[in-house]
């Protein structure tokens, strides 16, 4: 009976493959982004040290969009070490923001500035465009080929709802 179940789990599981396997597709028009923001967040809660969700508020913003690696307008004098450009900071929320939306009974935390990038690739395949996230991985590879227009070779994630592999292709 044991090996009856186990067979039915491997068929099972052997049959599903094909419907979320990757898929491989070769493009020459492409552009990454890389979406960089700085944001301030402050933690409330009743009891700052033991509560495990504490309520987060969202204060200033500023976001830079990076377009196959080139500096975009907005963006500090430098990229950092990932090859990445930064907005300039927004303002921390002074004490007054901070206690404003502070409800009865619960504390602040101190202002933390949270950095988030969201990667991007947009590409062309059989008269098609289409724009899907990605990883650090892909951004950089796209960064490189970019300038020379390198076909690429993606590799999609699962039911194709993402790039999760880029590969120079040889012409």
């Amino acid at each position: 009976m044991q090996k009856l179940t186990l067979l039915t789990s491997i068929i099972t599981v052997l049959t599903a493959l094909p419907l979320t396997s990757c898929s491989n597709l070769t493009t020459e028009q492409y552009e990454a982004t890389a979406l960089t923001s700085y944001i301030w967040q402050v933690k409330y809660s009743n009891n700052l040290t033991d509560q495990p969700l504490p309520r987060v508020e969202s204060f200033a913003t500023s976001s830079v969009l990076n377009r196959n690696g080139l500096k975009p307008i907005g963006a500090i004098i430098e990229p950092d070490d990932q090859g990445l450009w930064w907005p300039t900071l927004p303002p921390r929320p002074s004490i007054d923001e901070v206690e404003q939306r502070k409800k009865p009974q619960e504390q602040a935390g101190q202002p933390e500035l949270q950095k988030t990038v969201k990667y991007q690739i947009s590409f062309r395949v059989s008269g098609q465009q289409r724009t899907l996230p990605t990883n650090y991985e892909v951004y950089r590879q796209v960064v490189k080929a970019y300038p020379s227009r390198i076909p690429l070779q993606l590799t999609l994630g699962v039911n194709d709802n993402s790039v999760e592999k880029a590969e120079p292709v040889s012409k």
